[in-house]
């Protein structure tokens, strides 16, 4: 295998992120080439890591001082083989190509292990929305549209939020595509509901994340309740999936942003997370406004200097990962472990390093990789597109029971993919085989393309 990884490292010798993404899927397919030499043969793997198009330009907009800025945005389209391609828009000073690849490969994956019939890729630019107007947003997301809408449509490339791209975000981009094209299609997801919006679509990626986990803890004969679960983030994923632990009857005590983290003893319940969400959806300000309001919780800055992050380092059962990419290294891991924590559930994309990784597998915990855990955002995305195509909205109690019913099959896809191969209860080779072989199988039917 390692000839992939030689070409992937030749050809693009700076993308870490992107590295990490393909090496973890190499090394869990390898039994699947080996079973499947027409897979080698047709040169699946050197295909599948390779973008079918990369889009980059240029975004000029004017400040509200009148000062005219750049940034650059980006739309990776990695792989339509199943369907048009699907994925977020993040909008972050952090975003590069490397990220950008590493996150359309994993929708790949992702994308194939919902059921749906949806491709992978991914988009953004280096803008930060913090401490920016909504006219400035909105100038920005007008300008980066201008650009988009050449590439993308509802049978082409369907972008959704991420991280930068919540629900003003989508409107703004939504609006211009509409002027654009003079047309009113699905062509975005995470829109509001009055103009196309899926109802559960906020929460799905939270609610799916822990969906999954009660999922791997049936299989142990447990549940999630009563447990005490620490999520990282503070954001979309982060709200919704302490609101569904508390729906379920666990306990969340810690909830974060890039400046540093809260910790609850006595649990972030409904009406506190009520405040959090008016927090950071309408004020947008700080988590460290949390320790301010309420007396039960310890706020702690983050210092970029220090080996492992201290939020992982509390007494706990469950761990819901759900702010960014190799938040949790091996020391992080090892610290999880030693608190007492059995399920690890990722809401967002590669929270956890390679090392980190390793040390979950060793331990033999519940340990669910971001694109089989945080799958039921693309999925709802996925309704989403469905409801718009045949103009109708289902009810919130239909989306979350299809919502619920696409965890548990992506949980048993996984399962029965890392039985089949050899090493049962490994969620990171089930759900990077079920996902592999779903995508190859279609590159296969459609020939050299």
């Amino acid at each position: 295998m390692g000839t992939i990884m030689d070409i992937v490292n030749a050809r693009d010798p700076f993308e870490k992120e992107f590295h990490q993404a393909v090496h973890e899927v190499v090394e869990s397919v390898k039994p699947v080439l080996d079973k499947n030499p027409e897979y080698r043969h047709a040169g699946i793997m050197e295909r599948i890591v390779e973008p079918e198009r990369v889009i980059q330009f240029r975004v000029p907009w004017v400040d509200d001082q009148g000062k005219v800025q750049v940034n650059r945005g980006f739309r990776i389209q990695m792989n339509s083989a199943i369907g048009p391609y699907k994925g977020g828009l993040r909008f972050h000073p952090s975003v590069n190509l490397s990220i950008l690849k590493f996150l359309a490969f994993e929708q790949v994956f992702k994308n194939a292990l919902t059921t749906l019939p949806i491709g992978g890729g991914k988009g953004g630019s280096d803008f930060d929305p913090k401490g920016k107007s909504d006219f400035e947003v909105m100038r920005f997301c007008q300008s980066f549209m201008s650009e988009l809408y050449r590439h993308i449509g509802q049978d082409t490339d369907v972008p959704a939020g991420d991280i930068g791209v919540g629900g003003r975000e989508i409107g703004y981009l939504f609006g211009m595509y509409r002027k654009l094209k003079n047309e009113f299609t699905g062509v975005l997801t995470g829109k509001s509901l009055n103009w196309g919006g899926s109802l559960i679509r906020p929460e799905a990626t939270g609610y799916g994340a822990v969906f999954f986990a009660d999922e791997m803890l049936a299989t142990r004969q447990d549940s999630l309740k009563d447990k005490i679960c620490l999520v990282s983030g503070s954001g979309n994923v982060a709200q919704y999936t302490t609101e569904k632990i508390n729906q379920l009857g666990g306990k969340v005590v810690t909830l974060s942003d890039s400046t540093g983290y809260v910790y609850d003893e006595e649990g972030i319940d409904g009406d506190k997370l009520q405040w959090v969400m008016y927090l950071k959806n309408v004020k947008r300000g700080r988590i460290k406004e949390y320790a301010d309001k309420y007396s039960t919780a310890v706020y702690t800055a983050l210092d970029g200097s220090e080996a492992f992050n201290p939020l992982w380092n509390h007494k706990a059962h469950c761990a819901f990962p759900s702010a960014t990419q190799n938040e949790i290294n091996e020391k992080d891991a090892q610290n999880l472990v030693d608190n007492g924590v059995t399920v690890i559930s990722e809401g967002a994309n590669m929270p956890t390093t390679p090392e980190g990784i390793e040390v979950f597998l060793e331990n033999k915990i519940l340990y669910a990789p971001g694109k089989a855990a945080n799958a039921g955002g693309v999925a709802v995305s996925g309704l989403e597109m469905s409801q718009n195509s045949m103009r109708i909205r289902w009810s919130r109690e239909e989306v979350e029971a299809k919502l619920k019913g696409i965890m548990q099959s992506i949980h048993g896809a996984c399962l029965s993919a890392s039985e089949e191969y050899g090493t049962p209860g490994n969620y990171v080779n089930g759900a990077n085989i079920a996902g592999f072989v779903k995508v190859a199988d279609s590159m296969m039917d459609q020939g050299i393309v």
